[in-house]
């Protein structure tokens, strides 16, 4: 196998949604973002499409710990006793003992939690390399570096490889070359100021390529950082000023989802019904507001 080889996960029999990478290191493969344990079988069939298997994977390469990204790292682990999962030191004690984590979605999923994510078993401590960004790994004949990215999580890493930036969502949600990146921010620890540090850490990266995990791989250039942070702020003082308008939650996601639709649709006619699916807009709402209610109580 050789360089890097995209598997779409096919998310609820959707393409083009959520994406896992594959890289063969020589010590095994590494998978960047497992994916929910819901569409372990597209991952699977992807290895098998590329002449390997679930066995041939070591190192899972996880961003963070949100479902979409790790959530089948533990059942991995569970098949593969040789492998071992990377992630950063503020998501282990989540991987761990993931019962809060599967809680918190409940609340919002109900009893579509094991339809959308599937299982999210524990991973013992032993089977994870904990990070806290700054680590340049060698992993069989790869060298990784480990860079901390928070904004969208704090316990987000990228992982620079060679011409490859594999950004998670720090890199914005890219559903194809025609659509503006744009930050998904979800609660709860959306934190603009920083996020824009890690943007502006990633586009100095000696990188041609960024992959991204909503979806697909484009040139790491001006033209994709620049347009996630116009985007950024411009979704953030929307909601900022629904906020201050004194509009309640229900009309404030009402206002932004229409108009947030309106300018994916002169991207692309396919691209509304495409990015509801893969970033509800009333998710990203709830985590801007909860973000500026947030930085009220830290401004005096």
């Amino acid at each position: 196998m050789k360089g890097v080889q995209m598997v779409d996960l096919k998310f609820q029999d959707t393409p083009g949604v959520i994406a896992s990478y594959i890289l063969d290191t020589g010590d095994g493969l590494a998978v960047v973002d497992t994916g929910p344990t819901s569409t372990l079988p597209a991952l699977t069939a992807g290895l098998e499409a590329r002449g390997a298997g679930l066995s041939d994977v070591r190192h899972l390469l996880l961003t963070h710990i949100h479902f979409d990204h790790a959530g089948a790292a533990g059942t991995i682990l569970s098949r593969v006793p040789e492998a071992r999962a990377y992630v950063h030191e503020r998501g282990a004690k989540h991987l761990a003992s993931p019962e809060r984590l599967v809680a918190s979605a409940t609340q919002i999923y109900g009893d579509a939690m094991n339809r959308l994510w599937g299982e999210m078993l524990p991973i013992p401590a032993e089977r994870m390399t904990v990070l806290a960004g700054g680590e340049t790994l060698q992993i069989g004949d790869v060298t990784v570096d480990a860079l901390y990215t928070p904004g969208h999580a704090v316990h987000h890493l990228a992982y620079h490889v060679g011409p490859d930036l594999f950004v998670g969502d720090v890199g914005g949600v890219r559903l194809d070359t025609r659509q503006t990146p744009r930050a998904p921010t979800p609660p709860p620890d959306i934190d603009l100021e920083v996020w824009k540090d890690s943007v502006a850490a990633l586009r100095k990266r000696d990188a041609h390529t960024l992959h991204v995990a909503h979806f697909g791989s484009y040139a790491q250039d001006a033209a994709h950082w620049d347009g996630l942070l116009e985007k950024m702020d411009l979704d953030a003082g929307r909601i900022h000023a629904g906020m201050d308008a004194g509009q309640d939650i229900e009309a404030i996601s009402e206002a932004y989802t229409r108009v947030l639709m309106q300018e994916l649709l002169a991207e692309g006619e396919d691209l509304p019904a495409r990015y509801d699916f893969a970033c509800p807009p009333w998710m990203s709402v709830q985590g801007l507001m909860r973000y500026w209610q947030k930085k009220a109580v830290r401004t005096p």
